[in-house]
């Protein structure tokens, strides 16, 4: 039975040492929730201020010194922590990195907000997950003043991004956000998660850089993500929307046996021409 009030959602992530997505972070998903619905984690009682923080709700912990992995798993059950104590408050808690960005379709007419008015009969939904990267051959240096998605037309359909990111009740995120521990997956027909984190290559540069990343255990990590950039360059693109009802349906179907409540690999690792009706969304 569909609730006869308005839902109320927040959404929450966690950052350190960014000062590019933030920005876009709180200007979209600001507009699309209102900016007092977000909480923004400081991992570090030395990271400053955004500059909207005192229209946002800002959080701020003494930061842990930990290798890749573990600080994965600390962030998640931090922030699954945290999404418990707002469930007080909210009715949908929307958990996610500081470089993804939850899209409706825009064939369906309504808001992020306006879709997720609907019942939904999971304790989360997941969005099918595009990795945007840059065509080092054919667009230019990405110009954060301008929506992205206007920018770049190229993405990657990864499981790795489809992600149980809206939740309707408390639950334990993994690491990443990559799936809810025992519980199964869901993914919606109208919900997309953009991951932006290779959407400029000399960003990119300049992060793989960072002697305390690598410090971490990051390098590996890196030089994987780095891929995608040769997998735009040298992939034939294939019809999106086309393509869109496979890749959900192979990645509800078939899962990793070490991993059952998370979606499949698509072996073919198929890139996609973005469709024109999302390039001012984001």
């Amino acid at each position: 039975m569909e609730n006869s009030y308005p839902k109320k959602i927040c959404v929450i992530s966690m950052v350190r040492n960014d000062n590019f997505f933030t920005p876009k972070w709180i200007d979209y998903y600001g507009k699309q929730f209102g900016f007092e619905n977000l909480f923004l984690v400081l991992d570090g009682m030395d990271q400053p201020l955004p500059e909207k923080h005192k229209s946002i709700n800002i959080i701020q912990k003494t930061h842990i010194k930990l290798t890749r992995s573990k600080g994965d798993r600390y962030r998640a059950g931090l922030v699954s922590q945290i999404a418990k104590d707002l469930f007080n408050k909210y009715d949908i808690v929307i958990a996610l990195d500081i470089d993804e960005f939850l899209v409706v379709d825009p064939n369906c007419g309504k808001t992020l907000s306006e879709y997720l008015q609907k019942p939904i009969k999971w304790s989360s939904l997941s969005a099918l997950g595009l990795d945007v990267g840059q065509h080092k051959e054919l667009e230019s240096q990405i110009d954060s003043s301008k929506p992205f998605l206007s920018q770049r037309r190229f993405a990657h359909v990864s499981s790795r991004y489809t992600k149980a990111i809206v939740a309707t009740k408390p639950v334990r995120w993994g690491s990443g956000f990559h799936r809810v521990k025992g519980k199964n997956f869901h993914i919606d027909t109208n919900l997309y998660l953009f991951h932006f984190g290779m959407i400029d290559y000399l960003q990119c540069q300049n992060k793989i850089n960072d002697k305390d990343l690598n410090d971490s255990g990051w390098t590996g990590h890196f030089n994987r993500r780095f891929y995608l950039f040769e997998l735009i360059i040298n992939s034939k693109p294939i019809d999106a929307d086309e393509f869109f009802p496979k890749a959900r349906r192979r990645q509800s179907l078939f899962r990793p046996i070490y991993a059952l409540n998370k979606p499949g690999m698509l072996k073919e690792k198929p890139v996609i021409i973005i469709p024109e009706r999302f390039r001012e969304m984001v």
